[in-house]
């Protein structure tokens, strides 16, 4: 690796070698010529190659990019799903949409409006010829575009999504590790009983008894809403709560397993302290499984705020799809269920790509 330094501008500039990070400029279709770069600090390219090495790196970058090519065929067959049963389920969208004292005259004008009144294959290829362009249509309550509205909702089902998941890793995990090291005990059968509580209440009920309690009677908290840190409280936990037995029981499970390998008992033989043992050695090992369910859970939470969005009238996503779901509102169905779906794949992407770099013995073919 050799470098040079520009003293008028005070940068470096780095040639990295060719058989150092050259599969880097093969997986960006980067010549060996112009395989030339200027970087402010050295010590941040030097972090990357270690991080990533070239090998690790080039198969990352080539199969994360094979599996985003595959994301548009995907939301293709399920845009023709969805489509199919919003235009097979019993009732007329534009009359829905112009209400119920409205003449004969101004549905069958809606219906020209948002091609209601051509074919089927007509309507769907009238919507992929919109959608390649990035427009997901106008709804038919608002008359706004459906992009305008997953703008503005989707930020607080992220919001909500991400607190519930990250209550269900902080809590989940720590209790499952501390149930390993102690298994059959006290702790191990109250943590049990605690998660089997947790998994089987209903969403629905459970947000209901948290308002009552800390909005109606408390008043420590404010029954809905979005807003401050505080109107996160409830619905997070409500979200999350029922997560935190999955992972306390999977991270107890794998924990146990991997605390009877032999390589424990050779590091407790040679005097490494505990707390290294158990959060160095033993936890790093088990994080796969979890990272695994991290992923799954991740998309279910997606899918299980529209009822917590309900409860709390958080202003989400899941709460605009189901009111035009409710109201057979075909264009914003169709583009936050896309969103969704998107959304899913690219956390299982992330999920599959975070393998290789918690195990390097993974190989990306």
């Amino acid at each position: 690796m050799a470098t040079t330094n520009n003293k008028q501008g005070g940068n470096f500039s780095i040639t990295f070698c060719y058989a150092r990070l050259m599969p880097y400029g093969f997986a960006l279709g980067i010549s060996e010529r112009n395989y030339h770069f200027r970087c402010n600090r050295f010590a941040t390219c030097h972090r990357l190659a270690r991080w990533f090495p070239p090998p690790l790196g080039a198969a990352l970058l080539n199969y994360a990019i094979r599996r985003l090519l595959l994301l548009p065929p995907m939301l293709l067959a399920i845009s023709i799903a969805v489509f199919m049963v919003l235009h097979f389920i019993p009732g007329d969208p534009a009359r829905l949409a112009a209400g119920p004292d409205a003449t004969e005259a101004d549905v069958q004008q809606i219906r020209e409006n948002y091609g209601l009144d051509r074919p089927l294959p007509t309507q769907y290829f009238i919507y992929l010829g919109k959608l390649s362009r990035g427009d997901l249509g106008d709804s038919f309550q608002t008359y706004t575009p459906v992009s305008e509205g997953i703008a503005r909702t989707l930020p607080a089902t992220l919001e909500l999504t991400t607190a519930g998941m990250l209550l269900a890793v902080a809590l989940g995990v720590p209790m499952g590790v501390v149930a390993a090291l102690r298994p059959h005990g006290v702790i191990d059968n109250s943590l049990t009983t605690l998660a089997v509580l947790s998994i089987s209440m209903p969403g629905f009920f459970m947000g209901l008894l948290l308002m009552l309690l800390f909005a109606a009677t408390l008043g420590w908290l404010p029954p809905g809403g979005r807003g401050g840190p505080a109107h996160l409280v409830m619905p997070a936990i409500t979200l999350g709560l029922p997560y935190v037995a999955t992972f306390s029981r999977l991270a107890r499970s794998t924990m146990m397993d991997v605390l009877d390998e032999d390589y424990i008992r050779t590091a407790y033989a040679k005097g490494v302290p505990r707390y290294k043992v158990v959060f160095k050695h033993a936890l790093s090992n088990a994080a796969i499984p979890l990272v695994t369910v991290f992923g799954m859970d991740f998309g279910r939470l997606l899918g299980g705020a529209v009822i917590v969005e309900t409860v709390f009238a958080w202003p989400g996503m899941g709460r605009y799809m189901l009111d035009a779901i409710v109201a057979r509102d075909i264009y914003v169905v169709q583009g936050t269920i896309l969103v969704f779906a998107a959304l899913v794949v690219l956390i299982n992407l992330i999920v599959d790509l975070a393998y290789g770099i918690l195990d390097p013995r993974i190989a990306y073919a």
